[in-house]
């Protein structure tokens, strides 16, 4: 999986920011609404202009085609298409990239299987959840086996149950894939529970970047509160 790079990236939002993503690595943005965390996610995509450059392994990839960088993108908003069921959401970046029908169909089965969404295959978007849309959208992403993961959100809007169950479905299938990540969010047990590394957005700009601490990585969402507490004087 590529590391990510990037080079005096400015926009309309985005301040001269420099950030470099190891390969396999969960590079969390972290801060409030507002701050530019999303707009950097698009930068990565390629799905707005930008100065400056992005790097996939050394290589720039400003000019190169959305649909052609291998990301898989998680928006917000999920964007699932209402008109189509949960099989043809999942499948319809494999059919605009024209794979073989083998293709398309394994790995339909594979992302029912790993997502566990089977029973879900027949439904529509407006039948579904908020969890299993999240389910849905993150199968969507995956099928084509991106070299990158953006995931913007993910958790919001859902209820802790849901929340809790996804975050560590998530971690387990980075963990399994080792597919370079860059998760936005602006809750702070998200940020620690899913990141290797997170880096503060604010107005525009990289504030902060700092390793998560050992003693606190891994630890399951509901543990994190009281862990943040004990061990927040680590990002004074």
């Amino acid at each position: 999986m590529p590391t990510i790079e990037l080079r005096n990236i400015n926009n309309f939002i985005c301040r001269n920011i420099n950030l470099k993503i190891a390969s396999g690595e969960i590079m969390v943005l972290w801060g409030p609404t507002g701050a530019g965390k999303t707009t950097l996610l698009n930068v990565v995509s390629g799905l707005i202009p930008y100065d400056g450059s992005v790097l996939f392994d050394g290589r720039p990839v400003d000019r190169v085609p959305v649909n052609q960088q291998g990301i898989g993108y998680v928006f917000q908003e999920l964007a699932l298409f209402p008109h189509l069921d949960v099989a043809a959401n999942i499948t319809y970046g494999l059919k605009i990239q024209k794979r073989p029908v083998e293709e398309i169909e394994a790995r339909l089965e594979r992302m029912l299987n790993l997502m566990v969404i089977r029973h879900l295959v027949q439904r529509y978007p407006k039948n579904l959840s908020g969890g299993e849309k999240q389910r849905v959208a993150l199968a969507r992403a995956l099928a084509p086996s991106p070299k990158v993961l953006l995931l913007d959100e993910p958790m919001s809007n859902l209820d802790l149950l849901t929340k809790e169950t996804l975050l560590q479905e998530i971690k387990n299938i980075q963990q399994k894939t080792r597919i370079t990540t860059i998760y936005v969010t602006h809750n702070q047990g998200e940020a620690f529970f899913m990141g290797d590394r997170f880096s503060i957005i604010n107005a525009g700009r990289l504030e902060q970047l700092e390793v998560i601490p050992k003693e606190l990585a891994g630890h399951s969402p509901p543990e994190f509160l009281s862990d943040f507490l004990r061990f927040k004087h680590l990002l004074a």
